[in-house]
């Protein structure tokens, strides 16, 4: 076959025929590059307990160690050129530092494999994202407790389905989002603590001959200590996949939030204005300020779910140990970090920047009948009528209010006694939308002293 018929066959962009799809296709470096410093870090203490334990000896350290650190700067300052050829970042870091110090730089790969030290840099990349993922909760979770105490007496309607169901504070819907939030940061610091061991040493799958001191390099990187199984520590991503359920999960509450934010922000509701710096103008339509910061929030939740089940059907069928197919485990995760920091970081400046509409919010609380509730509780509290017959009660009333255009503290005392006789002039003092929020002082209620109690309590979480 000539290489002409050769090269028509592969077709497309490969012109070059079958030689370069191997390349492209075998060649990580065009995303792994990204994690150049944490390979060069495990390099680093790989090298220096190679000569701790006398495996290499101390001039060969100190020059592998002063050549990774001039690869480090040629990488940060854009000098280092990467090449396909060589597939990955380790092999480029490798061959440069052969470049640099000569025969020293072959005595680096002793006592580990790729496949222990892909592991090693992957985990310490994603270690870096939860914390940077903690860090931006946090400023979001701080954000929105501020939002929470300014508006902790802000009377707002509270929704089921979208409709109008009990009035609730401005601070009180904060609040959820902060425990929504919360609970994202609780599983940052928990997927983080799980997943940091350190795979390297591992080798290959069956760990390595050679007198290595695990414990050494564990510490060195920051690693609460080393895996206890080789064969699964250079299989596991498992911390990878925590890691793009946590941010998938995350990314479901940052997008219900968005969806708020979009609804709120509309002509029809009013209930909060965004600022410029997150908002953006029609090209055609002048009085348009559209909510673009919150949208792609909303959007960026389908790039992270969608890593996230990339990943599992890459893991699904693999026998122990490594295949290649865990080449493509770093794009995703790359991906979605991104994805994820930058909704934690725009929805915490949108946070920061908004204003609640009071006067819109007091407005909206009252109408919609949002006191229903508030009147059958009363009827059962007060005239021991059975919750059921007092929601009857209540439904006929609401209808009569419905049918004049009027809402429920808008009848007549008689209006209501033509209902059911027991009512008294009384049940006006839990009609109004304060009252209603003042009287839900349960624990975790709407009521302002207990939207203020759950304020100090994650001030103090907080520091």
């Amino acid at each position: 076959m000539t290489d002409k018929t050769s090269n028509q066959m592969w077709g497309g962009r490969f012109a070059a025929g079958p030689d370069a799809i191997m390349e492209a296709i075998n060649a990580s470096i065009g995303f792994d590059q990204r994690m150049a410093a944490q390979d060069i870090a495990g390099s680093r203490a790989h090298a220096a307990m190679l000569a701790a334990t006398g495996v290499i000896t101390d001039n060969d350290a100190e020059a592998i160690r002063e050549g990774l650190l001039t690869v480090l700067s040629e990488i940060e300052s854009g000098e280092f050129q990467f090449s396909t050829a060589l597939e990955d970042i380790h092999m480029n870091v490798e061959a440069r530092l052969k470049e640099i110090i000569g025969e020293p730089a072959g005595r680096l790969h002793t006592g580990r494999s790729r496949n222990d030290q892909v592991a090693t840099d992957f985990k310490l990349w994603v270690r870096d994202q939860f914390d940077a993922a903690e860090k931006g909760l946090l400023a979001l979770i701080g954000a929105l407790v501020d939002q929470a105490e300014a508006g902790a007496e802000w009377v707002m309607p509270g929704f089921t389905h979208l409709q109008t169901a009990q009035p609730v504070t401005w601070g009180h819907h904060m609040m959820a989002y902060v425990e929504m939030f919360g609970r994202d940061l609780s599983r940052v610091r928990d997927a983080r603590k799980r997943m940091n061991e350190s795979p390297l040493g591992s080798a290959a799958l069956a760990g390595t001959s050679f007198p290595i001191d695990r414990e050494m390099t564990a510490e060195a990187l920051g690693f609460d200590r080393p895996t206890a199984n080789s064969l699964d520590a250079v299989s596991d991503r498992d911390f990878a996949l925590e890691f793009l359920s946590t941010a998938s999960i995350c990314a479901m509450h940052l997008s219900r939030f968005a969806e708020e934010l979009v609804i709120w922000s509309s002509a029809q509701f009013r209930f909060v204005t965004l600022s410029d710096r997150f908002s953006t103008g029609s090209s055609i339509m002048p009085q348009k300020k559209n909510p673009d910061a919150a949208e792609l929030i909303r959007a960026k939740v389908g790039r992270i779910f969608g890593a996230n089940t990339a990943l599992m059907m890459v893991m699904k069928g693999l026998p122990l140990a490594y295949s290649k197919d865990m080449q493509e485990d770093k794009e995703q995760v790359f991906d979605a970090a991104d994805n994820w920091m930058l909704a934690l970081a725009a929805m915490e400046g949108m946070v920061k920047d908004m204003t609640g509409n009071r006067d819109s919010l007091a407005a909206a609380a009252g109408s919609g009948f949002s006191t229903a509730t508030d009147l059958a509780d009363w009827m059962v509290r007060v005239l021991k009528v059975p919750f059921r017959d007092a929601h009857h009660v209540t439904g006929a009333l609401v209808a009569m209010a419905e049918g004049r255009g009027v809402d429920l503290p808008d009848l007549t005392l008689e209006d209501m006694k033509s209902v059911h006789a027991g009512i008294t002039e009384d049940i006006f003092s839990v009609l109004g939308v304060e009252n209603s929020v003042n009287s839900r002082t349960s624990y975790g209620g709407t009521a302002p002293a207990q939207v203020r109690a759950q304020v100090a309590r994650w001030k103090q979480i907080l520091g």
